[in-house]
């Protein structure tokens, strides 16, 4: 069909969505009513195609890969699914003709409330990867209710409100009420002996649950792929209890119901009291057992033993959350297909694999005992049988290294025992792989070490990278179309190809033009904050930005003690500092139970305002909070951004995915030589990238004599800045307020050293001023880092998956 035919296609659709699936007029039809229309036109194009994809995977029996996570961070999917179905032409001129605004239709959109930060973000491009290269890729996680939280600031302390990203529906989702499976919790575990004398044991008693599927099309890019993410609700087996009801006990008689259907309520119940830990476990094997039964479910359409499960079927686990998937489909196999345990268990391990995004002890999960064999009786019983074995096995291999039990033991026992998730996914799985260089090294030679040693060949890497169609084409048009002017449209395919934009680095022409498109972008994230928060941000300024989840070790408190430095120095009329016009940005969410990150959230609140109260101050400098980052505010922030803040304490962050997006889109990094950022640095050039503080090796080697004190000491200007904190220079009306952040940096001994890296980070961010003020010698190494970050495309991590790890092929869809 020609264009012009497609635009009238895509007119008709409009109209007929409009007026019989909305049942609408021009006359009564809200903005809502055309968004929906629209997007409803875009799914008809899905439709079919989606149909054939899975057509296609039965007839060629390909192998399956399974992506299981808590979270996907989708974003907004309008424009995603019209750029990847290369309607775009098509839609506009609709659009146009119809006299509906582009942005107003796009903004109608809510993000889907599906995850919280980089976990789900990365989950999310990993999904477009797979179908635009073609793989039979299935996403499984929990449709939420209601997302992470809506941070709202008030008085500068977040606040967090419910996300009802529901409340209208969503346009995207196909309810599937045939795809229903019983999910059992509770109950006790009965043994007997068989016939052939084999034990039997049987899980009896438990409360049941229903999980419902609701499936989202996942849009590959020009090649007639729809893959699916399938997302789980829970549904009671009993909508309400008509003896209490009859009986006037109103609440009684739904209790059933609304207590069952709060295992998919909300994303990441505060699980600090043991009810809100037992709801957290109830969600991982909730959508666990439900997805376990739906892979086997498609699998024994066409197999009808499990001989050829591991060859037809590829669980990856996004890090820990899923890992009770390990004993739950021992459990089927040998309680329910009757499989001997060694049989089953080779089956198991050559089916998972397992993705760890974590160093952090507190993110490395752990369940006690108790809560699990309450919960989940017969997965306590074979995850103490996986001990079991795994420490005679450790005993066999190494009879003289006892510590190796303690190091490496699922189940370790102080007092109560615990499970480690983290060691049963490694114990489970045939492959083990971290998510940046330094974070993979570091799990083998610190974290996991017994483990590696252990099973050496179990461990990899694969580089986490970001989708270009979401990062650049979708949310940064202009410079993908000064790229695709300059070197045509392969790099949105083969990410690598932006190699070619190098020679245009000092090309006058393309600088002209890639400074004016950051000039654009500025003003459109200018326009934004306006518009919502009604804040002025400056264009004219460098946008010095800092966008990411809040957390001590990423250290946002680092970031603000440089602007009160800036602060202090526009004060005391130091001449000697190279002075740039600057607006320091900050985005981002901390977790609700999380006392010095929402402080820190205070702090920045109370710097900006002093800092915007001074009417010289105010000339040279900005402090921005931009209120709950989501993916379309990222897509608007991300393209604006001068420079990259990648300060995290080396050795800390796994990989970070947030980096790549800023350098991809033309901002300078700072940074560490932490997670990714050290392949960034690589890749772009040490020229090319301001690095400060010290490494990860230098912290461990640092820390058992580290006085932070000492550091204050010899410090004149950070001396003053702490003063200023304890003395409430910043919140006179609380002159306490900032106290804990003080204590936290002196007496608890400053665990992300700060103050280590406060000198080091101020003198690079000198260094960036000055090059700021040289924009010929800036904009060359801005396009230098476009140019040079092909590598860090999920394209290519997905590549490295699937022949490495996965040992999938694609399947070419027919035209």
């Amino acid at each position: 069909m020609t264009a012009k035919g497609t635009s009238a296609l895509v007119e008709q659709m409009i109209l007929d969505h409009l007026c019989y699936t909305q049942a609408k007029d021009q006359y009564s039809a809200t903005e809502r009513d055309r968004y929906v229309s629209v997007a409803m036109a875009a799914r008809n194009f899905i439709a079919e195609r989606w149909i054939r994809t899975q057509q296609k995977y039965y007839e060629v029996d390909a192998k399956r890969i399974y992506y299981l996570s808590l979270e996907f961070l989708l974003g907004r999917l309008l424009m995603n699914n019209i750029l990847n179905l290369g309607l775009e032409r098509e839609f506009e001129q609709t659009l146009t003709k119809l006299e509906l605004d582009r942005q107003q239709i796009i903004d109608l959109e809510w993000d889907a409330g599906l995850g919280n930060g980089g976990l789900g973000r990365l989950a999310a491009c990993f999904l477009d990867s797979m179908a635009s290269l073609g793989y039979p890729g299935y996403g499984y996680g929990i449709r939420y209710e209601y997302g992470i939280f809506f941070q709202r600031i008030l008085d500068g302390h977040q606040v967090e409100t419910p996300d009802n990203w529901l409340r209208y529906g969503n346009v995207w989702e196909l309810a599937r009420p045939e795809i229903l499976y019983m999910v059992s919790f509770y109950g006790k575990v009965n043994s007997s002996v068989s016939r052939n004398d084999r034990l039997r044991m049987e899980w009896v008693n438990s409360e049941n649950v229903m999980a419902m599927a609701y499936d989202y099309p996942v849009v590959g890019y020009h090649n007639n792929v729809v893959n699916t993410l399938r997302l789980w609700s829970a549904k009671s087996t009993r909508e309400f209890n008509l003896d209490y009801f009859n009986s006037g006990d109103y609440v009684r008689a739904v209790d059933d119901k609304s207590r069952t259907e709060s295992i998919s309520k909300v994303l990441y119940p505060n699980d600090q009291s043991l009810a809100g830990k037992e709801l957290r476990l109830k969600q991982q094997y909730f959508f666990v057992s439900a997805t376990l039964k739906d892979i086997i479910r498609r699998y024994r359409k066409f197999h009808k033993d499990f001989n050829e499960f591991p060859d037809k079927v590829a669980i990856q686990l996004n890090d820990t959350h899923p890992s009770i998937a390990i004993p739950e489909l021992m459990r089927i196999l040998v309680d329910e297909h009757n499989f001997e345990w060694d049989e089953a268990w080779s089956i198991t391990t050559r089916s998972f694999s397992y993705t760890n995004h974590t160093i952090l002890p507190e993110a490395l999960e752990m369940w006690s005992e108790d809560i699990i064999g309450n919960l989940l009786p017969r997965h306590l019983q074979i995850i103490q049988e996986i001990n079991r074995r795994l420490l005679v096995q450790i005993s066999y291999r190494f009879p003289n290294e006892p510590a190796r039990k303690e190091n490496q033991a699922i189940i370790t026992r102080h007092g109560r025992g615990l499970v480690h998730m983290s060691r049963l996914a490694i114990t489970g799985s045939h492959t083990v792989n971290g998510v940046s260089a330094l974070h993979s090294a570091i799990l083998q030679q610190s974290v996991f070490p017994d483990f590696q040693q252990m099973w050496p060949d179990k461990f990899t890497n694969v580089t986490n990278g970001v989708t270009p169609r979401r990062w650049v084409l979708e949310a940064n048009p202009s410079l993908s179309t000064l790229i695709t002017d300059s070197i045509g449209t392969g790099w949105l395919k083969d990410l690598t190809r932006l190699r070619e934009l190098e020679p245009f680095a000092i090309d006058p022409v393309f600088i002209e033009q890639f400074q004016q498109i950051k000039k654009m972008n500025k003003e459109k994230f200018s326009d934004y904050l306006k518009k919502t928060v009604d804040i002025l941000v400056n264009p004219d300024f460098m946008f010095d930005c800092q966008a990411k989840r809040f957390h001590e070790y990423k250290r946002q408190l680092l970031n603000i003690l440089h602007a009160i430095t800036l602060y202090n120095r526009v004060l005391e009329n130091r001449p000697e500092y190279e002075s740039v016009p600057r607006a320091i940005i900050f985005a981002g969410k901390s977790a609700p139970g999380y006392f010095m990150s929402k402080l820190i959230i205070k702090l920045i609140h109370c710097v900006a305002d002093i800092v915007q109260a001074h009417p010289k101050v105010r000339e040279k400098l900005q402090i921005v909070f931009a209120p709950n980052y989501t993916v379309s505010l990222a897509q608007i922030l991300i393209p604006a951004a001068d420079l990259s803040e990648q300060i995290s304490t080396a050795g800390y962050e796994a990989s970070g995915t947030g980096n790549m997006k800023f350098a991809l889109n033309g901002a300078l990094t700072i940074g560490t030589l932490d997670g990714a950022n050290v392949e960034i640095r690589e890749e772009v050039g040490p020229d090319n990238f301001f690095l400060f503080g010290l490494n990860a090796q230098e912290i461990r080697d640092y820390r058992p004599h580290y006085n932070p004190v000492d550091i204050l000491e010899q410090n004149e200007q950070l001396s003053q800045i702490i003063n200023q904190l304890s003395d409430g220079y910043f919140s006179p009306g609380a002159p306490d307020l900032f106290h804990p952040i003080v204590n936290t940096l002196l007496g608890d001994g400053d665990r992300y050293f700060v103050l280590a890296d406060y000198q080091a980070y101020i003198d690079c961010q000198d260094r960036v001023a000055a090059m700021y003020l040289n924009r010929k010698d800036w904009n060359r190494m801005a396009v230098l880092n476009v140019a040079r970050c092909g590598k860090f495309s999920s394209d290519r991590a997905i590549q490295e998956y699937a022949q490495n790890i996965w040992r999938a092929k694609q399947v070419q869809q027919d035209t």
